[in-house]
């Protein structure tokens, strides 16, 4: 009989989180995954992987390339309850982003089995790619293409909206930190008093994705609001997370993803917006800053990003910067013409 994995979370004796599938050699990989990764990245891989034996039961050294395929389209169904379509690539199931995700993880997984030798498991299930006839092997070309799209970046009036729907200093210098400096959502919930530098102001992220640290100047109006909630707002505690919760029965403790996500949706309401997310604030921010003329190994610092290409979509977002290097080429071409 299938085992039929149950993601189960906990802390560890160190405080450190660990998770479980119920089965010995998926759990020993989460053992593996959580020794060198951020907690975020653990709870993903083990999600991932509970929908994919949950799509696939199988036994893990049973699992053959048909299984990820059928894993794939079972993927890409529409969802059950009304159909949506997304503008972006015209369909109803995961984002392709969202599958290449999964298959990465499931891929870790089987690509750490393949490398045991007490195992019968001598491939890795998961293709790197279609064949080609022309260039040949399985690279010719990839398992999933997925679109290349521009992430939507607030107006100047819709900033002014989301300021005005804040209820709290608090949430006003969360959204202000992602707004004017162009933090995640993570680096913003792993603030701690140690990182601000209101005299320099600079703040450090010591909690940057992938465990990547990184010291960044944000607008004095950040560490004033700051400075509001500090006095007014935020309660006692003995831990130093500079943002916490409020209210209820969590008072005081540190604010979680959920509880910020939450919070941007009710100023989403109160705002009229269609949409609002951290993501969407952070890029404001970054192409805010290359319209500005900020060099793009600056805004590439700003950001976090360990490559440029990263930060090459910010070129794009920026309006002002195609259009001026259009009318330059536009005026080369034009005083040839008048030279002939």
């Amino acid at each position: 009989m299938a085992w039929q994995p149950e993601l189960i979370r906990r802390v560890d004796a160190a405080g450190n989180p660990t998770a479980s599938l119920g089965h010995a050699l998926v759990d020993d990989y989460l053992e593996f995954v959580a020794a060198r990764c951020r907690p975020n990245t653990l709870l993903a891989t083990a999600y991932d992987l509970k929908v994919f034996f949950s799509t696939v039961p199988k036994e893990p050294v049973d699992v053959v390339t048909a299984d990820v395929f059928a894993f794939i389209t079972a993927q890409k169904a529409p969802r059950r309850g009304p159909r949506v379509v997304r503008l972006e690539d015209g369909e109803a199931g995961l984002s392709a982003r969202t599958i290449k995700r999964r298959l990465a993880s499931i891929s870790g997984l089987f690509g750490y089995l393949a490398t045991r030798d007490d195992l019968a498991i001598d491939r890795n299930p998961v293709p790197t790619g279609l064949a080609s006839r022309r260039r040949g092997g399985n690279r010719g070309a990839p398992l999933l293409r997925t679109p290349r799209t521009l992430p939507r970046v607030l107006g100047p009036g819709e900033v002014e909206a989301v300021l005005d729907a804040l209820n709290t200093s608090r949430d006003r210098a969360m959204v202000l930190a992602m707004l004017l400096g162009g933090l995640r959502r993570c680096e913003v919930l792993g603030l701690r008093f140690g990182d601000l530098s209101p005299g320099e102001r600079r703040v450090f992220v010591s909690e940057g994705k992938g465990g990547h640290q990184r010291l960044i100047p944000i607008s004095g109006q950040f560490f004033t609001t700051v400075g509001d909630y500090l006095d007014r707002e935020r309660p006692p505690v003995d831990h130093d997370r500079l943002f916490v919760v409020l209210r209820g029965p969590t008072r005081g403790r540190p604010l979680s993803a959920a509880g910020l996500d939450e919070i941007l949706e009710g100023v989403q309401r109160r705002a009229g917006l269609p949409r609002l997310t951290c993501h969407q604030l952070r890029h404001t921010c970054l192409t805010r800053l290359r319209e500005a003329g900020m060099a793009l190994e600056a805004v590439q610092a700003q950001a976090g990003h360990r490559s440029i290409e990263s930060t090459r979509i910010y070129i794009h977002l920026a309006n002002t910067w195609l259009a001026e290097q259009y009318l330059q080429a536009s005026a080369a071409i034009d005083a040839d013409r008048s030279g002939i």
